[in-house]
């Protein structure tokens, strides 16, 4: 008998679409299937993680928040992947640029995802892994960015499991920047290296959208409520990914 739905997720996989967009912040899903998706439906609101099922350019669509950070992804990631039949999963958030030629409101598409957690430990490989992103989805959204005319970088994301930090002579987050950034790591976050290992253990499919909501050399930065609101380009942008897989 299948395990569904699970404590985290009320809902079948018929409740889904085939593709899940996944901001991690609950009000950007609202945001999203109220102001893009036609004909959308509540399919979740377990702990109030708000997830819906549209259309999108006549294409069945899902929208549903991550939360914020590593384990959290993960959860929701590996129920939809292994419970309720989705097979592809786009992370859509904000995140800090790390590179001085990045600038606020700027796309990031996740090619990778280096990361400073312990998450890959779990599988007991015998050396460190590369969370990467499904090829198809990458060349897909790449070729999508370059037709909408957005202004995108391709490359490395950081996913870390801090956002305040304890580092004695500078503070974490300049830290991480000088280090990661000369490796040429774009821009941290805090779910994709998760949302990609679980794709690969899962056997589907992953992409990290990311629009740059601050800057952390130069401290610009959006409010709260653009956070939410808008990030557009990068909804728009992922949407016609999603309706792209489907045809």
């Amino acid at each position: 008998m299948a395990n569904y739905p699970t404590p985290h997720i009320g809902a079948t996989p018929a409740d889904f679409g085939q593709t899940v967009l996944m901001p991690g912040d609950p009000l950007r899903s609202k945001f999203i299937a109220e102001n893009f998706l036609t004909d959308a439906k509540l399919v979740n609101n377990v702990r109030g993680v708000q997830g819906y099922t549209g259309l999108y350019d006549g294409v069945r669509v899902s929208v549903m928040a991550s939360g914020m950070g590593m384990p959290s992804m993960g959860i929701y990631s590996w129920e939809l992947f292994n419970f309720f039949d989705v097979e592809n999963i786009i992370r859509i958030g904000s995140a800090g640029a790390m590179q001085e030629h990045i600038h606020v409101r700027d796309i990031v598409i996740g090619q990778g995802s280096c990361t400073d957690s312990n998450w890959m430990g779990q599988y007991h490989l015998p050396g460190a892994f590369a969370p990467i992103a499904d090829y198809h989805m990458l060349e897909t959204c790449v070729t999508l960015a370059r037709e909408m005319g957005v202004r995108y970088h391709v490359g490395n994301l950081l996913s870390s499991d801090r956002f305040y930090g304890d580092d004695a002579d500078l503070p974490a987050p300049l830290k991480a920047a000088a280090a990661w950034g000369k490796m040429g790591v774009m821009a941290v976050e805090m779910e994709s290296a998760a949302l990609y290992m679980n794709a690969a253990r899962c056997g589907k499919h992953a992409l990290a959208i990311c629009t740059i909501s601050d800057h952390i050399l130069t401290h610009e930065a959006c409010s709260a409520e653009e956070r939410q609101n808008s990030f557009t380009q990068m909804m728009e942008l992922a949407l016609k990914t999603a309706v792209k897989l489907e045809k």
